[in-house]
C-alpha cells in the first residue's frame, strides 16, 4: 500500500511539472559581446539540476578518494580485531577442553595481534599454569601486566590465584596486599588472602580477615567457624608459648568462643605442657559449664593437678547428670587413682569398660593393677590395650 502511494505520488509530480513546463514560454539569455545565448527557462533549470547533481557526485568521489587511506586503515584494524577475537575465542575453548598447549599458542597469537592483549595473556598464563610450566605463567603474567593499566587488578588477582595453587603463599600474600594497596577489598581478594595468611600461619591475620568475611556474609556460618576454631587452635599450640604469652593469647579470645571444646583443649593442653595443671582444670571446667564434650572429660582426668579430691567431687556432681559416660567415669578412675583410691578407681574404670571397651580404659586398669600387685590381670588388661 504504501509503495502504491509513493507510485501516485510520483506520477502526480511528473503530470504538474509537465503541466508547469508546458505552458512556461520564459527564457534566459546570457550575453558576453559578441557572443548571445539564449536557452528556454525549462532547459536552464534541467541544465542547472544536472550541473548539481554533476557537481555532488564528483565531490563525494574526491572526498573518497582522500579518505581512503584511512578507509584501509580502518579495514585493518577490524580485520586483525576479528581475527584476534577469533583466536582468543579459540583459545578459550582450548583451555576448558584441556589443550592446553594449544591454549597458549591462541593466545599469544591474539596477543601478537595487539587486541586484548592482557586478557589473552592471562588466559596463556592460566593454561601454562595447568601444564605446570610455571616460568611460561610468570612470563605471560608479567606481558599481562604491562599490557593494558586497566586490566592490572584482574592481573594481579589471578596472579595471586595461581600462586596459591602453586602454594607459593608468601608471593600470592605479597601480590594481594599490592592489590588491596590500590584499590577496594573485594571478597574474593580477601579470601584469597585469608588463604595465603593460613598457608603462612599468620593466625592473628586469619582470625582478622575471618572477621572482616563475617561482616560481609561472605561465607557459610559453619565454613567460618571451622576457620576460626582452627586459628585458635593453632595459636595456642603453638610452640614456645610461655605463662604469660599464652595467657595474653587465652585472654585476646573472645569468652563465647572460650567456651568451645576444641578451643578450650587446645588451651588446657597448652596449660598442661607448662605445668599449670589448675588453670587446665578452671578451663576445661568453664568448657564443660556451657556444653558438655567427652574430649575434655578425658582431658579432665590428665590434668597434673594436686587438687584431686575438689576434681572427683566436680566429676562425680557430673557423673549425676552423665550416668552413662565412658569417658567420665575413665576420668574419675584416674582421678581415684592420683588419690590412691585403689577401690573406687578400680569400679570407675571397670564401670567405663562395661560401657565402652577403649585402650585408655584398658591401660589404666593395668597400671593400677600393677600398683596394686596384680601382676596376671595387669598382663590381661595390657594385651587387650595391645589388640586394640
Amino acid at each position: 500500500m504504501k509503495g502504491l502511494l509513493w507510485v501516485l505520488a510520483a506520477f502526480a509530480l511528473a503530470a504538474g511539472l509537465s503541466v508547469v513546463m508546458h505552458e512556461n514560454e520564459g527564457y534566459v539569455l546570457f550575453v558576453h559581446s559578441p557572443w548571445r545565448i539564449e536557452l528556454s527557462l525549462n532547459l536552464f533549470l534541467i541544465l542547472l539540476v544536472a550541473a548539481f547533481v554533476g557537481a555532488y557526485f564528483v565531490v563525494r568521489v574526491v572526498a573518497h578518494t582522500l579518505r581512503l587511506p584511512a578507509y584501509v586503515r580502518a579495514y585493518r584494524i577490524r580485520r586483525n580485531e576479528n581475527k584476534a577475537r577469533d583466536a582468543l575465542e579459540q583459545s578459550l575453548q582450548a583451555l576448558y577442553e584441556g589443550r592446553f598447549a594449544r591454549a597458549v599458542k591462541l593466545a599469544g597469537r591474539a596477543h601478537d595481534l595487539g587486541q586484548l592483549r592482557a586478557l589473552a595473556a592471562l588466559v596463556a598464563a592460566r593454561a601454562a599454569q595447568r601444564m605446570r610450566n610455571f616460568a611460561l605463567r610468570d612470563t605471560w603474567i608479567a606481558k599481562s601486566r604491562a599490557a593494558e593499566p586497566g586490566w592490572r587488578q584482574a592481573t594481579l588477582a589471578s596472579e595471586a590465584e595461581l600462586l596459591l595453587e602453586e602454594r607459593r603463599y608468601d608471593d600470592a600474600r605479597a601480590v594481594l596486599l599490592e592489590l588491596h594497596a590500590g584499590g577496594a577489598r573485594h571478597i574474593a581478594t580477601l579470601s584469597a588472602l585469608l588463604r595465603a595468611e593460613q598457608g603462612l600461619a599468620n593466625w592473628s591475620e586469619v582470625v582478622r580477615i575471618a572477621r572482616l568475611l563475617e561482616k560481609r556474609d561472605a561465607m557459610p556460618r559453619a565454613a567460618l567457624d571451622g576457620i576460626l576454631i582452627n586459628a585458635r587452635v593453632a595459636m595456642l599450640s603453638q610452640r614456645g608459648l610461655d605463662s604469660r604469652s599464652l595467657g595474653d593469647c587465652w585472654r585476646s579470645i573472645p569468652a563465647s568462643e572460650q567456651s568451645q571444646a576444641k578451643i578450650a583443649g587446645a588451651a588446657a593442653r597448652a596449660w598442661m605442657q607448662l605445668g599449670d595443671g589448675r588453670a587446665a582444670r578452671l578451663v576445661i571446667e568453664n568448657a564443660l559449664a556451657a556444653e558438655w564434650d567427652p574430649v575434655l572429660v578425658r582431658l579432665y582426668g590428665e590434668c597434673p593437678d594436686d587438687e584431686a579430691i575438689p576434681r572427683i567431687e566436680r566429676a562425680e556432681a557430673w557423673l549425676k547428670e552423665q550416668p552413662q559416660d565412658a569417658e567420665l567415669l575413665l576420668a574419675l578412675g584416674r582421678l581415684c587413682a592420683q588419690r590412691e583410691l585403689w577401690g573406687k578407681a578400680r569400679s570407675y574404670l571397670e564401670a567405663s569398660l562395661a560401657l565402652h571397651a577403649m585402650r585408655d580404659s584398658h591401660i589404666a586398669l593395668a597400671r593400677l593393677c600393677d600398683r596394686i600387685g596384680r601382676a596376671e590381670e595387669a598382663d590381661r588388661h595390657y594385651r587387650a590395650a595391645a589388640q586394640m
